[in-house]
């Protein structure tokens, strides 16, 4: 079992989740995040934009004038079995990649073991 950890942007809840469901994933757990992607912001591209007198009006834009500040996003986790891994990936691909910085990550982890709570199942029957 794997779980897959999704940050996304905040406007992408929606169609990640009807992505999700119709690829058959129904159930997830969304939270909101705080967070910084880029690892570092080019001196001279910020340097450029800024003599220009014009940032990108994007979320691009503003990454570039508030290096320190975080971005708010959405955290979607699933426990899936190993071979559905792909499915959930590309279900996520597909919906929020825009091709520009902030588009997210995801994440694949190992799951050692998982117990409904409800009635004690334990194992993949318990997803």
């Amino acid at each position: 079992m794997k779980e897959v950890m999704c940050i996304i942007r905040l406007n992408k809840v929606s169609k990640t989740k009807e992505a999700l469901a119709e690829a058959g994933f129904p159930s997830i757990t969304c939270r909101k995040v705080l967070g910084r992607g880029q690892k570092s912001i080019d001196k001279a591209l910020l340097e450029a934009y800024m003599e220009a007198g014009n940032l990108p009006p994007t979320s691009f834009g503003e990454n570039l004038s508030e290096r320190g500040r975080l971005i708010p996003k959405r955290l979607i986790t699933l426990v899936v079995k190993d071979e559905a891994v792909k499915a959930v990936v590309d279900a996520v691909l597909e919906v929020n990649s825009t091709g520009t910085p902030g588009d997210g990550k995801i994440f694949v982890l190992p799951v050692e073991e998982v117990y409904r709570v409800r009635d004690g199942q334990a194992g993949e029957t318990a997803i």
